[in-house]
Parts: structure tokens; sequence; C-alpha cells
């Protein structure tokens, strides 16, 4: 069961893992560096690589859990897993230590009898670990997660198992969610500050992850924690505030997303299949309502509207920008997660943040809200996943609704947030069946650009491409937001360095990177920057470069043309989608394994 979550999870990190079971029978060697004490003993087992990679089975895992790629496991056969009733596990992605089984979750204490897993950054590992040292404790990883489980050990020495977690937790400084269970006790416990967890309520069993992705085959019934909340988890789970011990009602929420939602089903790859969910999503969009409506009166009573965002989102915000200027004459500020506290001065009572999020757990979005409402500014967030962190600290809140996204590259939460800011816009000059209309058709615009002839051309460019070194992308206005997306979506998915920027931009420096055969794509709306922008096209070709244009017009300065529909501002939409594409098929061109690209993270949890 632990490992089939920890499949689910690995979009969250997938340098190395480990699993932790309790067992009692003495079959089983205990993972201690101490001595045999006759208690419950834990049983530990830790690699590096991804899950994905394993090729052996162990005491661990079963072999039809690694052959199954989609971890059914309805077929069980002979039990290989230890007999437990409490298990933990942790997918990691290095941040204190390297990529090492040492270094992997879960970590013991010195005795073996507290196996803890941890998202997040323990700041102060180094003072509490120099008091451990100074009182015996030996340490054998580098990581700062260790320190945790050896903290309990010294505070059992004095407490009970859920005081002695309780104590501990609140020595740490920074964002972390921290997961502990005791070779001596029936109860795992769980605690968070900053960093994800969400409790599953079953029949008498209870789960706990950083994502309900892991736990959603099992229950939909969720209970998402809030900072400064642990949760002792048995038959029952029981919520306690971590600073003063009182116990909390927990809030159970019903996940409307179904098992078969985060499965691959009959696609290769996550990111192929939510690229093909995008005509879905555009169309459940386009047919809602309430919240669109409610969010235009918000951005029209504010004084001064700001959205924040990262990654994809943060293109999709920039588009906002054009698309709120251009249509409403409205004037939205937009500024990076990573950046607002350096221009949040102007932020004030009156004032509307707009945080845009797939996750709704991004650290360099969640802290610019913090600040934000401490302000006294109102917040809407536009985001993907209910009873995430933004969504529970937003005033008002507008979902996707687009379903789980488990490729960590953004496909169809990006355009759903585009579809969104179309529509929020159109409601705001009193058009919104229009703007439905307009996201209509570009559902069907999309299907078409999904359907096998169009991606035989998009194969064909993604050969030329896949062993280019460097790739030009232009676009201007609407458009430049779709080349910086654009960009992202190569770099992520192929590795290759691509660079967007806006085509005015092309004589102030770009240009001197052109040479004979250099790549560009160019973003060519049938609108008002047709004309310039293929005038910047004309520039690269005349210093030799190679052209492929995206957009409703093919032109002959364009050596490959990948046509979409002509659908004004939702042209972007599909142009996107084109891009997936080509980023995709340069991907599978390269042997790159597009659902977990290279030192990246579905969410980015800890600074």
């Amino acid at each position: 069961m632990v490992f089939e979550g920890l499949k689910r999870l690995e979009y969250r990190g997938y340098d190395s893992w480990g699993i932790a079971v309790k067992v009692d029978s003495p079959h089983f060697a205990k993972a201690s560096r101490g001595k045999q004490s006759g208690k419950s003993e834990l049983k530990v087992e830790k690699h590096v690589g991804a899950i994905s990679e394993l090729k052996h089975h162990s005491s661990l895992t079963r072999p039809e859990l690694i052959e199954s790629e989609t971890l059914r496991v309805e077929r069980r056969s002979r039990r290989i897993t230890p007999a437990s009733l409490l298990a933990l596990g942790h997918t990691r992605w290095a941040t204190h230590g390297g990529v090492t089984e040492v270094n992997a979750h879960p970590h013991l204490d010195c005795n073996g009898e507290i196996a803890v897993v941890h998202n997040g950054i323990v700041e102060n590992f180094q003072t509490i670990k120099e008091e451990l040292v100074k009182k015996g404790h030996k340490f054998v990883s580098q990581t700062d997660t260790e320190v945790i489980g050896h903290l309990i050990e010294e505070n059992l020495k004095k407490s009970k198992f859920v005081d002695s977690f309780r104590f501990a937790f609140k020595r740490l400084t920074g964002l972390n969610a921290v997961l502990a269970m005791y070779a001596d006790s029936g109860e795992l416990i769980a605690a968070k500050t900053g960093s994800p967890l969400v409790i599953g309520v079953g029949n008498e069993e209870n789960f706990v992850a950083s994502d309900t992705t892991g736990i959603i085959k099992h229950t939909k019934r969720v209970v998402f924690l809030d900072d400064g909340q642990m949760v002792i988890l048995e038959k029952d789970l029981k919520l306690i505030d971590i600073y003063d011990g009182k116990v909390i009602r927990p809030e159970i929420i019903t996940l409307k997303w179904k098992f078969e939602d985060v499965e691959k089903g009959n696609f290769s790859h996550f990111f192929l299949k939510e690229i093909y969910e995008q005509p879905h999503v555009l169309r459940n969009i386009a047919n809602s309502n309430g919240q669109i409506q409610k969010m235009a009166s918000l951005v029209e009573n504010a004084f001064g509207t700001f959205f924040v965002a990262c990654g994809s989102a943060s293109y999709a915000a920039l588009a906002g920008t054009y698309l709120f200027s251009r249509l409403a004459k409205k004037h939205v500020n937009f500024a990076i997660g990573s950046e607002f506290n350096y221009l949040e001065d102007y932020i004030g009572k009156g004032s509307l943040v707009i945080p845009i999020s797939q996750s709704g757990e991004s650290v360099d979005v969640i802290q610019p809200v913090i600040r934000a409402k401490e302000k006294g500014a109102k917040v809407a967030a536009i985001v993907n996943v209910l009873g995430s962190t933004l969504y529970r600290l937003a005033d008002h809140k507008l979902l996707l609704a687009s379903g789980p996204e488990k490729a960590v590259v953004a496909t169809k939460s990006l355009t759903a947030m585009v579809a969104v800011l179309i529509l929020i816009t159109y409601c705001l000059i009193k058009k919104q069946k229009e703007g439905r209309l307009l996201l209509l058709r570009a559902a069907e615009d999309v299907k078409s650009v999904l359907e096998e002839r169009y991606a035989s051309k998009i194969k064909k460019v993604a050969k030329k491409l896949k062993n280019k070194e460097h790739v030009f992308i232009i676009g201007r206005g609407l458009s430049y937001a779709t080349a910086l997306e654009a960009t992202l979506k190569l770099k992520e998915a192929s590795y290759i360095h691509a660079e967007g920027f806006a085509g005015g931009e092309l004589k102030h420096g770009v240009i001197a990177l052109i040479e004979k055969g250099t790549p560009c794509i160019v973003f060519a709306p049938n609108d008002e920057t047709y004309d310039e922008i293929i005038s910047n096209a004309a520039e690269i070709k005349a210093r030799g470069g190679y052209i492929i244009g995206i957009g409703p017009k093919n032109n002959e300065i364009f050596d490959d043309f990948l046509e979409t529909g002509d659908l004004s501002e939702a042209t972007m939409i599909s142009q996107i989608v084109v891009a997936q594409m080509l980023a995709y098929y340069i991907a599978i061109e390269k042997g790159i394994n597009p659902d977990m690209p290279r030192n990246l993270a579905k969410s980015v949890t800890v600074k």
C-alpha cells in the first residue's frame, strides 16, 4: 500500500526513496544500530533512483508491484511484504546531503525504534545536531531530517511518544512536514508548518500523504492539515494544535476526483494523457459561471489588482495582463512569486491579489499571499487543487477543476488558467456568452490539433529539432506570453536550451546569436501583431535561420508551418498545445522521460 502510494507521488521527487514497516514477528531483522529488545521492530529499506527504476523485489516490495506499471494489485499472490498495520515511506528530492541510500528517508534514531520522513528544510538543524551529539547521539547521514528522530528519542526519556513528537516539532524552524512512527507505539504522528499534508479518512483505517493522489485509491474523504496542526493516526484520528495541545475538530472534505484520474490508462505518459484531456477541460470551463462572475466583480471593484504566480502559471498571469488591458481597459500589476516581496509596498486595503497556481502549494506563491493578507488585501485565488494551502488561505477561490496533473511539466492546468482569464476578461466587458463560445471553439480546435494527421506533422518538426542545442522563440503582445511558455516546455521536457523573447527585442541583442541553421519558432496569430512578427521572422531568415511558424496563416517566410485555428485571444490556447506536443515528441526522440524531467519536481514546497 505504501509502495503504491509512493509510486503515485513520484512526480514530487524521485532521486531516492524508502519505506519503513513496523513488524511484530521476530523473523524479521531489526533495522537498528543497537541491540534487539523484544519489542516490535522496524524493517527499513531504501534505494537510490526512481521507484519505477527498481529492477528486483525485496522483503518490502512484491514482484507484481514492480512489474505492473498501473500498480493494480488485485491479483495478489503470496505476501512478501511483512504483515503490518503501520508503515510509512518517502520519495526524496535532495536538499541537504547527496543522493545516497544513507541520505534517503526514512531516518532512524540511535536504537532504530523511531522512523521519520520529512518534507521541507530544518533551518536550525545544525544547532540541534550539535546539542544531540554532546548528549551521545550518533548520526550517519548528511541530512537535516535525521535530527528529528534523535530529538524525539531524547524527549522519550521524559515523555510519551505523542508529547515527545510535539516537543520535537516545536523546536524546528523553517517550513516542514514530518511523519514519524515508534516501534513501541501503535500510532503514526504527523505535523506541518508550510509543507502540505493531507489525511485520508477510511473505515477503521487512516492515511497520510503530501498529496491526495497518493491516497485517493483508498478514500475520497480527506482532512487538509493547517500550519501548526498535528494528527495522531490509529484506527481513528485525533487532530491537535501543536503549540497548546488542544484537540481540534477535523473538517472532512470529499474529493471529486476519481482514482482513474490519477492513472495513465492507455497513454504511454501522463504528459501525453494530460495534453489529450485539454478539450474536455476547456469545455468544462466554458460551461462554468458563478465563480467567473464573482472574480470579475472583484476585479471591477478593486483598488489595484495584482497577479502573483510562478513557472507556467506566471506566463498565464502575463497573458492575463494583456487580456485585461487590451479588452477590459484594466491595468493589472504582475510579479513572479519569488520577487513579490520587493514590489509589495503598494499593497494595502482595497487591493486585490490574485495568486494563480496548479497545486496551491508553491511556497513562492503562498508567502506573498500571507504578506498581502497581513497588509489588508483581499485574496482571490485561481487554483486547481481543492483544499490546498492556497485554497484555504484565499478569501475567494476559483477552482480550475482540470483534474489532477501528475506530469511535472504543466499542460492542462496552464490552458485552464488562460481559459479562465479569457472568460473573466469577457465577463468584465459584459460579453460572457461570447467568451464561452470562444472557448468552445478553442476546445474543438485543440481536438483537431491532437488528431494523428496533425501529430505526424509535429513529429517531423521534432525530428529536425532533437539535435539542436539552441532554439529561439518569439511572439508579440499576447503571443509574447505564449513564446515564454513554449520556451519553458522545451527546456523542461527536451533539455534544449530555448530562449523566448518579444519580437521587438530581436534587434536589442538576441540577433547576434542567429546564424545559419539556427531554429526559431514564430508565434503568428491573425491579429495586429502579425505583420510585425513576420518582419522579425524575415530578419532571422536573412541571417540563415530556420523558421517554424505556428498560427492560423502560412507565410512564405516559414520553413515549416503548424496551423492553428483563427480564434482571436484563444488562438494562444491552440498555439500552446502545439508547443506542448512539440516538446513531448522531441523528448521521445531523445529518449527522455517527459513525465519526470531531471532536477525538477511538480510542486516547489521549500524555499
